[in-house]
């Protein structure tokens, strides 16, 4: 969908179409449960398989991007078939913080096999982080934080998506929650500056909420991450809440290819 609410070219959009972007336990149950359609697809081009299908409730239906395991492109540093995984951890990971800079997302077995389905956000398609100005700084500064700790290896410039109320939506988290620091991104303009209190205090929330080992997020980290990766994702949490300061850039590659 276009930033003025039509579809993209070539896609009729099924009746009745709801935003469920504000909404985020009713978008879950949807994505969760509801149908997929048969035959209401656009393949989406990347390196992994990405489809945009419509998911069907009793009263409700929506267009969500879905991403199946087995079409996920093998690499040399992530695990084979965890890519899925890592995307609806990211989800948990800004709910949590109640930042809510993720779409709703929800694992669950589509067409292809299991795979993660995540809410279709309408936006601007032809607006990427290259061309946001300082009226959203906080919203990038909290990307910042975000992407720092969940050690995102991929977070392009189009990897952020402006809806029709000006909220920045970021996508694409399968490069992330790596052991090793692999932290590859376009937002690096407050490296080295302090973080504004409030997001430590929400960061602090994180802390908490992995500490609780029977937490449904600690839960969810131990069943789709290694054990190493967890302790580094503690550990990220750790030197942000005792550093309070945005990360700076590190050796090798700290922008990905291509940036947009």
């Amino acid at each position: 969908m276009t930033g003025d609410g039509s579809p993209p070219d070539g896609l009729s959009l099924p009746e009745p179409f709801d935003d469920l972007s504000a909404d985020f336990e009713r978008a879950e149950v949807l994505l969760a449960h509801g149908e997929i359609a048969e035959g209401v697809e656009m393949l989406l081009w990347g390196s992994n398989y990405a489809t945009l299908i419509t998911v069907r409730g009793a009263e409700r239906c929506v267009l969500a991007v879905y991403k199946p395991q087995r079409g996920e492109r093998p690499l040399w540093d992530f695990p084979d078939g965890t890519l899925c995984c890592r995307e609806l951890l990211a989800y948990h990971i800004s709910k949590t913080l109640g930042w809510n800079l993720v779409p709703p997302t929800v694992l669950r077995e589509g067409p292809l096999g299991l795979g993660s389905v995540q809410l279709f956000i309408a936006h601007s398609p032809g607006v990427t982080y290259f061309g946001l100005d300082d009226r959203f700084t906080l919203q990038l500064q909290r990307f910042a934080v975000f992407d720092f700790i969940v050690n995102n290896a991929d977070r392009k410039g189009g990897h952020l998506l402006l809806d029709g109320r000006g909220k920045l939506w970021g996508i694409d988290h399968g490069l992330t929650f790596h052991a090793a620091s692999k932290l590859r991104t376009v937002i690096w303009e407050f490296a080295g500056q302090p973080v504004e209190e409030r997001w430590l205090c929400d960061v602090e929330v994180l802390r908490e909420q992995l500490a609780l080992g029977e937490a449904q997020l600690a839960v969810l980290l131990q069943r789709c991450l290694m054990p190493r990766e967890v302790v580094a994702l503690s550990r990220r949490v750790e030197w942000l809440l005792r550093e309070k300061r945005f990360p700076v850039p590190g050796r090798g590659p700290v922008v990905p290819w291509p940036p947009v």
